[in-house]
């Protein structure tokens, strides 16, 4: 099938992919090009990845360049970055990102303060990545968001992805960066299908990319959780309510261009977000707005979260933790006041 890029005005060849190999084959495609890349963590190797998203690729690159670890954050990341001190560009992988809070030293107090510290003389071309926020009933210690986390600190960049067509671009993009990113991705989205082009492309780090058009109201968000937002889009569509949604793909940095154009469009604005409520992402794009839009605004804007407690197993209460499309239509209805 052929595709035509938009903002390119260039014909795709288009083949149909899951997720996992979206991020199979863009480290793949990578590591072809440049011998320096290589992919160390917990059953990358011998296992194919804990999600199988990097299968086949010990048999391709060998075990020098495809490492399997103990189940060691700490020492992992902390090899990771002294190599990308001296010349390599590693891609370390984390189970989930729940874990990445044993290497969290590493990550925020050498990875992405080293260029500083150092006046320039060691950047840190390395890409933590592995899946982020709830996958299920897996309890409060394997089900956090940690983007804002991550976000919050100068000298990382953060990307989180929701289609296996951005999965592939912007792990391309993060793996050629000549700064450390975090690449946050989700167990519940490996099996997912989408189009990708046959032929190399990349996305930029940093644009957010309208997926819907739409004129009555701006819907932000990223990852897994923006599919309740087109579902929710899809219903208010029934009763004439028009969606515009913006994937952010990238936090950290954050385009604000994108959503403050939108919102002087639209004047409403409704962020979903995967994440407790106090001091998150949505709650940073909701003062930039404010601060940069106010006047462009007809409601106050509303932003969705999930409850303000650690996540619960039970699936009853979990699916009340969690934000769904029902959420959405309810706050779209409130700040257009109906």
């Amino acid at each position: 099938m052929l595709q035509r890029n938009q903002k390119t005005n260039r014909l795709y060849k288009m083949k149909t992919i899951q997720f996992r190999e979206a991020i199979a084959e863009a480290m793949s495609e990578e590591m072809r090009a440049d011998e320096s890349i290589y992919l160390m963590g917990e059953e990358v190797a011998e296992y194919n990845g804990a999600y199988k998203a990097s299968k086949g690729m010990l048999d391709e690159f060998g075990p020098e360049r495809v490492i399997d670890t103990p189940i060691s954050e700490l020492g992992f990341a902390g090899i990771g970055i002294g190599s990308a001190m001296n010349g390599n560009r590693p891609i370390i992988e984390f189970m989930t990102f729940n874990f990445s809070l044993v290497g969290i030293d590493q990550i925020i107090n050498n990875a992405a303060k080293m260029r500083q510290m150092s006046g320039g003389q060691f950047n840190i071309p390395i890409v933590f990545r592995g899946p982020t926020a709830s996958a299920g009933q897996l309890g409060a210690t394997h089900s956090q968001a940690f983007e804002n986390w991550y976000a919050n600190t100068p000298g990382l960049k953060v990307v989180i992805p929701s289609n296996p067509y951005d999965a592939k671009g912007l792990l391309k993009s993060a793996i050629r960066d000549d700064d450390p990113v975090i690449f946050m991705e989700s167990e519940q989205m490996y099996g997912d299908k989408g189009e990708v082009p046959e032929d190399e492309y990349t996305i930029p780090l940093g644009v957010a990319d309208i997926k819907r058009q739409g004129e009555d109201v701006t819907i932000v968000s990223f990852g897994k959780i923006i599919k309740e937002a087109y579902k929710a889009a899809d219903e208010l569509e029934k009763d004439g309510i028009s969606c515009e949604i913006i994937d952010l793909r990238t936090v950290r940095p954050l385009d604000y261009e994108s959503i403050i154009k939108s919102v002087k469009k639209t004047n409403r604005l409704v962020v979903l977000e995967e994440a407790w409520p106090f001091g998150n992402v949505s709650t940073e794009i909701t003062y930039k707005v404010q601060n940069d839009a106010f006047d462009y605004l007809d409601a106050p804007i509303v932003k969705i979260n999930t409850a303000d407690t650690p996540a619960p197993y039970s699936p009853v209460l979990l699916k009340e933790w969690l934000p769904n499309h029902e959420d959405v239509i309810k706050a779209v209805k409130k700040v257009l006041y109906i």
